[in-house]
């Protein structure tokens, strides 16, 4: 096996003492000549040499490997490596300290362990992505040294790779977003003349509905039957507009409005694009985030990219919409998440309106964070003018079927006999080596 790159080597002595004590003996050897002087310089020497030719092999002959599954995860995901530790020369490493250097949160595969001479050494290290973001696993130490501990031995192997953590993306049933067009167009009706175009939402069946529109994956999941609501014409672009001023959040952490919206804003963005939408991502936090509307397999990945990283800024919302260059000349819908509940910025969100955009605003209640405020007036004013309002609570996330977090994992299927089996492996199984 041949190290994948050139590591960096280093051979450190951990105290002076011995030196100076056989440096001071061949002095008094010289000076005044006593047996005593010669048989502890040659002891106390040879356990010099001895020690440090030790160390010298085991800083030539030692080197690590990592290697990943995958290259990006969402939260919640597993992450997995699996190292493998080489001594390729004859004295055996005692101990060996692996030291991680991942910027990943929550993720340590450091370790403690020994080796043979003339052999090698694989482990796995698993751990689970709990905050998005892009990271970096690697470089790696490993550290080592002789039996006595006179000489450490340092090999930093520097081989990294870039591992994304997406944000989750969760079932929202509850959730329905207003068909785009000129004002009074594209809105839902219960049942149209032509079912040519998707679905736009679901509602309780009525007596006198047809069967076909029976929604049965919804109507299994809330106890009751549900029928298909259409779009009355083709439905058209999504834009997601994510609010990200710092002054207006509430919560910390992960258990904030900000994660909070982000996780909309990913599951939207997935729905949509399922949906044959076309979807574009308006935010502005540290810095701009400006994607047009496209319905093709990389934009999902783009605006995921672009959440992954995204953090709070101090541009508000009225800010926002009065500067988005939003074409209303095809039908837009535009799908606004917000814990703003002051509505200081629903003026500027009226030019939109009056162009012919429909808005769905889900209006995150600051209250249930921990806020002083509640959303509940600002829901009723966006009511009144004709806007639909989802009203989310910090409850958004507690449901059992918004658990994100399946790659990595193994599912195991009972049978009747009562073996377990794997249903569902965890994902791609081939290794990739950092730093490739």
């Amino acid at each position: 096996m041949i190290p994948p790159t050139k590591p960096e080597r280093r051979l450190t002595l951990n105290s002076r003492l011995l030196p100076w004590l056989v440096g001071l003996l061949a002095v008094m050897q010289v000076v005044a000549p006593y047996r005593g002087w010669v048989i502890l310089l040659v002891g106390l020497g040879g356990l010099w040499l001895f020690c440090l030719g030790w160390a010298w092999m085991l800083a030539q002959s030692l080197w690590v490997e990592r290697e990943m599954r995958f290259g990006w995860a969402q939260v919640g995901d597993r992450l997995e490596e699996r190292f493998t530790l080489t001594n390729a020369g004859p004295l055996p490493a005692l101990w060996v300290e692996i030291i991680d250097h991942s910027t990943m949160p929550g993720y340590n595969p450091s370790r403690a362990t020994g080796i043979g001479g003339t052999s090698t050494s694989r482990w796995y290290s698993r751990g689970e992505c709990r905050q998005r973001g892009i990271y970096t696993l690697g470089p790696t130490t490993v550290r080592s040294g002789d039996p006595f501990g006179l000489f450490t031995v340092a090999i930093t192997n520097p081989d990294s790779a870039t591992f994304t953590v997406l944000p989750p993306i969760v079932s929202l049933p509850f959730i329905e977003v207003a068909a785009g067009g000129r004002a009074g167009e594209g809105r839902s009706r219960p049942d149209p003349f032509e079912r040519t175009v998707s679905a736009s939402g679901v509602r309780p069946y009525l007596p006198g509905d047809s069967r076909a529109s029976i929604h049965w994956p919804t109507s299994a999941r809330r106890s009751g039957l549900f029928v298909r609501t259409f779009d009355s014409m083709p439905s058209g672009d999504w834009w997601l507009v994510l609010d990200l001023d710092a002054a207006v959040q509430a919560g910390q952490n992960m258990d904030s409005t900000a994660e909070h919206a982000v996780i909309l804003a990913a599951s939207l963005a997935d729905r949509g694009l399922r949906l044959n939408r076309a979807v574009g991502l308006l935010a502005y936090g540290q810095e701009l985030v400006w994607l047009p509307p496209r319905n093709d397999p990389s934009q999902r990945e783009r605006i995921l990219r672009h959440l992954a990283v995204i953090t709070p800024g101090n541009r508000s919302l009225s800010d926002l919409l009065s500067r988005a260059v939003i074409s209303t000349r095809q039908a837009v819908s535009l799908v606004i998440i917000t814990p703003a509940v002051d509505g200081s910025w629903i003026p500027a969100l009226l030019p939109l309106l009056h162009r012919g955009a429909q808005a769905t605003v889900l209006l995150l209640d600051p209250q249930s964070f921990g806020g002083p405020a509640s959303a509940r007036p600002c829901q009723s004013t966006l009511t009144s003018l004709g806007v639909t309002v989802h009203r989310v609570t910090r409850d958004l996330l507690n449901r059992p079927d918004t658990r994100p977090g399946q790659r990595g994992r193994w599912d195991w299927r009972v049978t009747p006999t009562g073996r377990a089996r794997p249903g569902r492996q965890p994902g791609r199984l081939t290794w990739r080596r950092l730093g490739n």
